[in-house]
Formats: structure tokens, sequence, C-alpha cells
């Protein structure tokens, strides 16, 4: 993967013209500021830290990581929309704002597609599905045949409409072709502390969140939900050893307000290539559940989003999850 990454990072500094080049050589020439639209803390908060930090060795000037919090991660994604395309103010992007927000609500302050530059994604985490320590299913295969034979005796938790514990039990369900019951809670915390009083049946949690708690046998790892084992928890099998194929995954990306010059752009993504590569940047996205990225330019992350949001609309509409507005 290193290889594949220098050679991408190389080729997109190749491609400028003798005009970009001189501008992307000229650029940055003050701080730059990275946008957050959720608060400190997170586990998105954290991924722009780490990478604001290397960035700015990269770059030369400092990366400044601002929490614009509020509204579903609506503020901070619209001041980036409408600020100043100049490579300046860049957002730390993420599937709510860019994947699962056009689809869950008609009106958006901003269009997750044309008001923005894509620059470089940087992470690709899957969810946990975790149960209680006394489960009487032993694995995913298990869980489902007990499904098939009692319909509708599983429950699930889920907090926040739209989130990813709900949709990424959505996509587990409709591709076994089972119906369980959903449980709400107002955090995933509360979840997991029903998860441990057997309120519930399994739960689809961040690594972070949840990992901790299967290390000291408070919960049950059923799966994770990429097609290959995170590096956190090998030991721990994914859903689609069971459904080839199979993959839940919540991502990150970098972008810049659209209309940004394409050699700022191209200069940022070869900058930010070389951070993700980085062993020491690895080693923390790894503690975070998060798995490293084998194709991080513009022209990848552009697709995602549009691959994504379509893949996450058909699952809305199938599990009738309606309009948030």
């Amino acid at each position: 993967m290193k290889r594949r990454l220098v050679l991408q990072a190389g080729t997109a500094l190749a491609g400028l013209s003798a005009s970009g080049l001189a501008l992307a050589q000229q650029y940055p020439s003050r701080p730059i500021k990275l946008v957050v639209p959720w608060p400190a803390a997170g586990v998105t908060d954290i991924v722009a830290r780490v990478v604001g930090e290397k960035l700015q060795a990269e770059l030369g000037q400092p990366v400044v990581v601002e929490n614009k919090a509020g509204a579903n991660g609506f503020i901070g994604t619209e001041y980036v929309a409408k600020a100043a395309p100049d490579g300046y103010t860049l957002l730390l992007m993420t599937t709510s704002t860019h994947v699962v927000a056009p689809n869950l609500y008609r009106k958006l302050p901003y269009d997750p597609i044309k008001d923005f530059a894509p620059i470089s994604q940087i992470t690709a985490a899957p969810t946990i599905m975790v149960a209680p320590p006394n489960s009487p299913h032993k694995d995913v295969a298990a869980l489902i045949a007990y499904a098939k034979a009692n319909p509708k005796k599983l429950n699930y938790a889920t907090y926040g409409a739209g989130g990813s514990s709900q949709l990424a039990a959505a996509l587990f369900m409709q591709a076994a072709d089972i119906d369980m019951t959903p449980i709400p809670y107002k955090g995933s915390a509360p979840a997991i502390v029903g998860l441990m009083a057997g309120e519930c049946d399994v739960f689809f949690d961040s690594i972070p969140a949840s990992l901790g708690h299967v290390k000291n046998g408070k919960l049950k790892a059923l799966a994770v939900t990429s097609q290959k084992r995170v590096e956190a928890a090998p030991e721990i099998p994914t859903v689609a050893e069971t459904f080839p194929g199979f993959e839940f995954i919540v991502w990150q990306g970098v972008e810049a307000p659209a209309g940004t010059p394409k050699a700022v752009v191209d200069r940022l993504s070869a900058a930010i290539i070389k951070v993700i590569d980085q062993p020491e940047v690895k080693a923390k996205f790894n503690g975070l559940g998060a798995m490293g990225v084998s194709s991080p330019t513009p022209e990848h992350l552009a697709q995602q989003k549009v691959r994504e949001k379509d893949k996450m609309g058909t699952v809305i509409k199938r599990a009738n999850i309606g309009y948030l507005d």
C-alpha cells in the first residue's frame, strides 16, 4: 500500500500545469482552518487533530482545527460550503453530513456534491455488532437462524434517527432477510448499559465505544461490519464471512469549497496522502477501529460520495425511514 500511496502523491503533483505548479508552490502562505462540524473530543475531532498536526509539517503552515458543531453537523458544513474557495478553509466531512443527510432531509443548507471540492478520503471505519455477555447466540449465523425461527422476537438498540446504529441494523436485516424490533436509546452509552442489562439483543456501535467492554467481558462481539477484519481486534469475524460482500462503514474525508483551484486541491491531496501513510497516523487510526484507504485521491472521494449516497438511499427507503424535516 505504501508504494501505491507514494505513486498517487507523485501523480497528483505531476499532473499540475506550469501555472498550477507555481500556484501550488506558493500555497499555503498563511494558516489553514480545518473545520469539524461536530463537538470536540469525538472520533471525528480526534481524526482531524491527528491529520491536522501532521499536515502542518507537510505544508509548512499551521493547521488550526475549529469545531463548529450543531444541527446534525449542518452548521459547520454550511460554513465551509460558503467560505472563500482559496484552500484556507477546509472541512472534515463525514458520511452523516454528505451521504445520510441528503436521504433524510429535503432541505439541506448545502449541496454535498455541488458545494464542495473533494480532496482525500482519510478513514473508513466499520461498526461492531455486540450482544449481552450471556447471549445464547454464539455468532452471526446462530443469531440469524434464531431470528428466522422466531420472527420479531429479537430486538436491537438504536439511537438517533438515521444514525449509524440504525442504518447498520437496517442493512443487516435486509441482507439476512430478518426482522428485529428497535429499542431506542438517547446515545451509545445508555444503549451499552441497556445491552449489558439484557434489555436488548444486539447493538451496532462504534468500535471505540464498545471494544473495551468486549475486552473485559462485559459485552460479546459477534462481528464487525467491514469486509476485512480490523487490526484493533483481528479475532472478531466480519459479517461478510457469513454474507460475502456485506459492508457497512462510516468514513471521513477532507474537502474544500467548490471552486478551489485544482492546483491547491492537488497540493493538499498529495500532502494528505503522505500524512495518512505515516506509521504513527496509521497506528492512531487503528486504535479507533479505522482502516486504511487504498485510493485517497480527489477522484476516489468524489465517486465514493455518490456511490455511498445512492447505497444509503436504498437502505433508508427499504427500511421505511421517512424524511426528518
